[in-house]
């Protein structure tokens, strides 16, 4: 654990690559992107943090005002300035001295989707996600990703995971290990996730019933969201509860996972899953396992995207005959690994092995929090303990 907290996974690459663009750290909010930030440059002799929450740092910011000595500069939360965009360009054009360059902020920092002044190529962008079981246990994260999908290896286990599971992947409360601090950390995060960030960040009104949505959202990450259900329970639109949900995502208090529709011609489409970035806040243990093992998938796809540009995306499988499997990851568009959530024993091995076959997929998991470890014969579905399936990943 020691190494996971002083090591983000992260780290070698963003140090690396410093030496020749501009770093963003996007993340939600108390994942440690500020921490990350501020181990890497500590191997600078004369780095600077600017917060643009702090006065004196904003005026600096602004004033683009820095030592001369400088090597190393540190912009958080600087995406709460409405020009940041235009002004970090003006910044990275004007070097003198060749300094590196972190942003860090916990609203998306992927701006290139948004218009306005082009930072393409001037920058590389890594979502900072939770503790995993892989990174408490201190497992390097891989080194290379090419387009030919990996092998992965699933022969070690890891201890940790009932940890994972109680308190969730963030540092502060995963670290204190205390129901009371976790409760505590909780409330004080969904407040100022809501009321600081969105309200601060987001030219939002109706915030109170953008609240409600993210206190329902726990208790349904299981299944695809309805929009039009959620809208009659928060007496609004369909349309505006997709471009809440839109807002959630973006500022990381939620992910989505959509429905696959490539070559299954009856799939259905529609409808998505969101999870939580903090499953500790799912009550139910069935749904927080399947949030928990969505989430460490989540980071597998964004790292091997971000570090790599290996295009690995999350999907759910469900078709008209009511057929279904949690999660399906696909590698460069081409489907590459099915994966099934269950607490207890498993049940039916039908679906995985059914949407394995139509999709050509060898790698079938059953991934559950029981001890056995076998590969069914019958359906080719290879049934997983979750530290095992777990420890693999990133």
């Amino acid at each position: 654990m020691t190494a996971a907290k002083e090591y983000r996974y992260l780290f070698p690459l963003i140090e690396d690559d410093l030496s020749s663009k501009m770093v963003f750290i996007g993340g939600p909010r108390q994942v440690g992107k500020t921490t990350l930030a501020k181990a890497i440059a500590a191997a600078e002799k004369n780095a600077l943090y600017l917060n643009w929450d702090n006065t004196d740092h904003r005026r600096s910011v602004l004033r683009s005002q820095f030592p001369p000595d400088t090597a190393l500069i540190i912009f958080d939360e600087l995406h709460k300035y409405s020009r940041w965009k235009s002004h970090i360009k003006g910044i990275w054009d004007t070097r003198t001295g060749g300094e590196k360059i972190i942003v860090t902020g916990s609203s998306r920092l992927d701006i290139y989707r948004k218009g306005g002044d082009s930072l393409l190529g001037r920058y590389h962008y890594y979502r900072l996600h939770p503790f995993s079981l892989a990174e408490i246990a201190a497992r390097s994260a891989p080194k290379e990703f090419t387009s030919k999908p990996p092998i992965l290896d699933f022969s070690a286990a890891a201890k940790g995971i009932s940890e994972l599971m109680r308190f969730g992947g963030f540092p502060e409360p995963f670290l204190a290990s205390s129901e009371r601090s976790l409760k505590r950390w909780q409330r004080e995060r969904f407040e100022r996730v809501f009321r600081e960030d969105i309200r601060d960040a987001e030219s939002v009104q109706l915030l109170g019933q953008i609240e409600l949505l993210g206190a329902l959202i726990p208790e349904r990450v299981s299944s695809p969201l309805s929009a039009a259900s959620l809208a009659e329970d928060i007496h609004t639109s369909p349309k505006t509860i997709s471009s809440w949900l839109e807002l959630l995502s973006r500022n990381y208090y939620i992910f989505r996972v959509p429905a696959w529709h490539g070559n299954l011609a009856r799939a259905l489409t529609k409808e998505s899953k969101y999870y939580l970035w903090d499953w500790s806040e799912v009550t139910d243990p069935g749904q927080r396992f399947e949030n928990m093992i969505a989430s460490h998938l989540n980071k597998f796809c964004h790292y091997c995207h971000d570090a790599f540009g290996i295009q690995a995306e999350l999907y759910f499988i469900r078709d008209r005959e009511k057929r279904e499997v949690d999660f399906l990851i696909t590698w460069e568009k081409k489907p590459f690994l099915l994966a099934e959530c269950k607490i207890g024993k498993p049940d039916s091995l039908r679906p995985l092995a059914y949407f394995g076959s139509r999709l050509s997929v060898e790698n079938r998991f059953l991934v559950t929090l029981e001890r056995s470890y076998y590969r069914d014969k019958q359906t080719g579905v290879h049934v997983i303990p979750a530290d095992r399936f777990l420890t693999a990943l990133v």
